[in-house]
């Protein structure tokens, strides 16, 4: 048979017939069914083809240990957070993108820590409680939170600034599914530019900027992972977030607080901000 426009489908097709695992089958046939779709759609120039092979090299050049640019593409194109909301559960508390910079391992720490080694931000205190959605609380959940400082970097961005694991921290909840820890209020900052998914928001005018958050990793034996992000409520870009990641649920008022008592419990500065984040998990094997 003759590789041709009409053929071509039907050939590829054919070479998976002998894939042995039917997932990995199905998802060979969906991928060159829908990309051989696409193609015929758009009837690309060879050096248009050349150049969206380019721009995919391109990408996966500037993937290293500290920066993963076809997860920014995936993010800003949409796909992380629709594969993040077809796989969640609305019972629990909603996830979010993973980003870029989960890339460093972060530092065990105690609860009541401060994540913040630099300390030139706002004191901000971050509480809350780990539950499954009924109430009941989780304890021992670990909790993996990182974020940027309140320039908008995060450490691997300026090692010459921050130190290794600044911003970040792995806590445990204590017997009542309870945490707690000290920071500084992040900002909103524009995600990397400076490579092709740059490139692609300014050829289609799009600004780069996230709205200032903390992400939040969430475990507990008996539950589904949970990746997601407490968002700062008055914080610039909240309804234009460039990754697409801002569920109304997961945006918190980081209230400002001048009470001394507190402040010394907390070990913390006057003013500072304090946000409460309470956070669902569901049980492995629940059904959305």
């Amino acid at each position: 048979m003759d590789f041709d426009e009409h053929t071509a489908l039907d050939a590829v097709l054919a070479s998976f017939a002998d894939t042995p695992d039917p997932r990995q089958r199905q998802i060979l046939d969906a991928v060159t069914r829908h990309l051989h779709a696409l193609v015929r759609e758009l009837r690309p120039t060879t050096d248009e083809w050349e150049s969206a092979v380019g721009f995919l090299t391109a990408v996966g050049r500037m993937c290293d240990d500290t920066r993963q640019e076809f997860v920014l593409l995936s993010d800003v194109l949409g796909v992380s957070m629709l594969v993040e909301t077809m796989n969640g559960d609305a019972h629990g508390t909603a996830g979010t993108v993973l980003g870029p910079f989960h890339m460093t391992e972060s530092p065990r720490r105690e609860l009541g820590d401060s994540i913040d080694e630099v300390g030139t931000g706002t004191p901000c205190v971050i509480t809350g409680t780990v539950t499954d959605p009924d109430g009941t609380p989780v304890p021992g959940a670990v909790i993996d939170v990182w974020q940027c400082d309140e320039n908008g970097f995060y450490d691997v961005q300026r090692p010459d600034i921050q130190p290794p694991g600044n911003g970040r921290g792995l806590f445990h909840a204590d017997d009542e599914g309870r945490f707690r820890l000290r920071t500084v209020v992040p900002s909103h900052y524009p995600i990397p530019t400076d490579g092709p998914v740059g490139r692609l928001l300014e050829a289609s005018r799009r600004h780069p900027y996230r709205p200032a958050h903390i992400h939040v990793i969430v475990t507990a034996p008996g539950f589904q992972s949970l990746t997601t992000h407490m968002f700062v409520a008055d914080s610039p870009y909240i309804d234009s977030d460039a990754v697409f990641a801002v569920k109304q649920d997961l945006v918190r008022d980081f209230t400002e607080s001048t009470d001394a008592a507190e402040a010394e419990r907390h070990g913390v500065t006057l003013p500072f901000r304090h946000a409460h984040f309470p956070i669902h998990l569901v049980r492995s094997g629940n059904a959305s």
